[in-house]
Order: C-alpha cells, then sequence, then structure tokens
C-alpha cells in the first residue's frame, strides 16, 4: 500500500485545518495509507518511508514557520539523493500573501529533486493587526473543501501510479 505523508506546524490554528482536512481527503481513497505528522515530530525514517508528500505551514515574517523549516533542516540531508521523483504539493496559510514562504519551500524540495502534482495552494486569512495575527484562524468551508479535494487527488494518484 501506497503512503502520503501530511507535515504540518501550525500555531494559530490555520494550517492545522488545512493539514487535516486534506488528510480527511486522503483517507476517502481506502488504498493509500495517510499519515499526517505536526513538523516537530517529524524525521527522516518518516520520509523515506512514504511515496508522497504534502507540506502545511504558515507563513510568519514572510517565510516558512520557523518550525517547519527546522522539519526542512533536520531531515534534508538525510533523504538527499533517496526520494527523488516523489511527489509533493505545498500548502500555505498566510496572513496576507503566502508566496515568499511558499517560495522558500518549492527551492528545498527542489534540491531533494521531488515532483511538483499541483500548484502550491496559499490560503490568505488578511490578518494584520496584532490580535488578528496572534488569534485562531478560521478558514473558509470553499478554501477547506479544495484542500479536501487535493488530498483525496494525491492519494488516488500515489495509489493508481499516476505520479
Amino acid at each position: 500500500m501506497k503512503k502520503l505523508l501530511i507535515i504540518w506546524h501550525s500555531q494559530t490554528g490555520g494550517s492545522q485545518a488545512l493539514a487535516q482536512a486534506a488528510a480527511e481527503g486522503a483517507a476517502t481513497f481506502e488504498l493509500t495509507e495517510t499519515e499526517s505528522l505536526p513538523a516537530d515530530a517529524a524525521q527522516p525514517a518518516h520520509m523515506l518511508e512514504s511515496d508522497a508528500y504534502l507540506f502545511v505551514f504558515p507563513e510568519n515574517l514572510a517565510a516558512i514557520s520557523g518550525v517547519m523549516k527546522a522539519f526542512f533542516d533536520r531531515c534534508y540531508y538525510p533523504c538527499l539523493g533517496k526520494i527523488e521523483g516523489r511527489p509533493y504539493a505545498i500548502m500555505v496559510c498566510a496572513g496576507s500573501d503566502g508566496s515568499n514562504a511558499a517560495r522558500q519551500a518549492e527551492r528545498i524540495v527542489t534540491g531533494w529533486r521531488l515532483r511538483k502534482i499541483a500548484d502550491t495552494f496559499i490560503v490568505c486569512t488578511n490578518a494584520q493587526t496584532e490580535a488578528a495575527i496572534l488569534g485562531p484562524k478560521k478558514i473558509s468551508q470553499a478554501d477547506l473543501q479544495q484542500v479536501h479535494d487535493t488530498g483525496a487527488r494525491m492519494a488516488a494518484g500515489v495509489a493508481l501510479g499516476i505520479f
């Protein structure tokens, strides 16, 4: 059975909601095992045991969140040359833009020679005040549905050998 690994980090709930919706979507396709791990718990062994990856994280100060960056730092060299060609997708929960954080993650996974199978999905929460930035995030049903569908497509595509 093929395995989809969802690695996520969330400080205010937005990225966690995205990861959960994607995992629920992936679970609708029973021929793929889905594992969802917080970034601080994910290890190189998890990457090596998996066939596809979904990276979900918030944008912090126009960059990848520190916990997610620490995951990439911890796993980069142990996985280098061992996961080439495996499919991936990225989801970013951003306050206003998210493109720089997405670009950073895409550069990292390019070094791993992973294969992008979906456009990077950026959810903009429009959090611009301190209270809004630090407060719990609410993701729209439309965005959650899109993420759910992406999880389902990834699980099906991996299991069926499409990517």
